[in-house]
């Protein structure tokens, strides 16, 4: 039971990870409509910048201090990420108002390259390290209830931690403020939405935004956990299982969706794995969505879309 547990807090802690990435994809979608492919370009475009900032700062300003550097270099990137917002809607959203799904999809799949290929000119192609002081060393827990305890991740407990506050202050802003609403007035109809006074582009630039600070997040607690490198960007591949099975509008179910895979994936690889010649970690996620999708398209928490003729 002990290693059954363990198994279970580790697929959980990694399914918060695949969470902060598949968030991003479900604000943008949920306050514009459009499927950001770009996601996992800017969760590398986001650590990279915080991990070169916070090298560069202390540098510049002439200071030792790791803490002070990995501050001044987290607001550096949030920054940069609210010009990235502004530079997309000037330059590709504003143009394509009203227009079809699939040209918003292309849009994005072409801000993905250029946000890869802007992120290797600036900020350089290796791999760098993001030190922001969460602890390394394991956790032991429960030593009287199981032989030996539960060794648990210090860094996978905060980093839940911070998915779960994310969660918790992105839900109070959709549901309780006016740009909250209207953001999700966008979503449903950019024309209606124009038509009583909504202004478009600050939506837009208010949701990519936010969209590059959930990048930011995740992206530091990722090269925190693995350093900084293009691969990043690869987990956002990941994500797309997870918002399938929560929901492409339901930010609650991105999350429970990262920890239903994450748990999926490390008890499947570990009970089923033997039998199945392993690597299942790989593809059980794929599996799950695929199967979600033939029972019910709209994931378990997303709006069911009803067409009235």
């Amino acid at each position: 039971m002990g290693f059954f547990l363990e198994t279970v807090f580790g697929g959980l802690m990694a399914g918060m990870l695949y969470a902060l990435v598949a968030l991003g994809f479900v604000l943008i979608f949920k306050a514009s409509g459009v499927f950001n492919f770009a996601q996992g370009a800017m969760v590398l475009f986001a650590a990279l910048a915080m991990a070169r900032f916070a090298e560069w700062i202390p540098k510049w300003l002439g200071f030792q201090s790791v803490v002070l550097g990995a501050v001044l270099g987290f607001i550096a990137a949030a920054l940069c990420m609210v010009i990235v917002a502004w530079l997309i809607e000037r330059l590709a959203l504003r143009r394509l108002v009203n227009q079809e799904g699939i040209t918003l999809l292309m849009a994005t799949l072409g801000i993905s390259h250029v946000l890869d290929g802007a992120g290797q000119l600036i900020f350089g192609s290796a791999t760098y390290k993001i030190d922001i002081g969460m602890p390394k060393e394991p956790l032991l827990v429960l030593e009287n209830v199981f032989e030996g305890g539960l060794l648990l991740s210090k860094e996978d407990l905060y980093a839940a931690v911070i998915a779960a506050a994310l969660v918790v202050a992105l839900t109070l802003f959709f549901q309780k403020t006016g740009t909250g609403r209207a953001l999700r007035a966008v979503a449903d109809d950019h024309q209606a939405a124009q038509s009583i006074g909504i202004p478009l582009a600050r939506i837009w630039v208010i949701v990519w935004s936010i969209g590059g600070i959930v990048a930011l997040v995740a992206g530091v607690i990722w090269g925190s956990k693995l350093g900084v490198q293009f691969s990043i960007s690869l987990v956002a591949l990941k994500a797309f299982p997870v918002v399938i099975l929560g929901g492409l509008t339901s930010v609650p179910g991105a999350i429970l969706g990262g920890l239903i895979i994450g748990m999926g994936e490390k008890l499947s690889e570990i009970y089923l794995g033997p039998f199945l010649g392993g690597g299942i970690e790989n593809w059980f996620a794929y599996v799950l969505a695929l199967a979600v999708l033939l029972i019910r398209p709209q994931g378990l928490f997303g709006d069911k879309i009803i067409d009235r003729v």
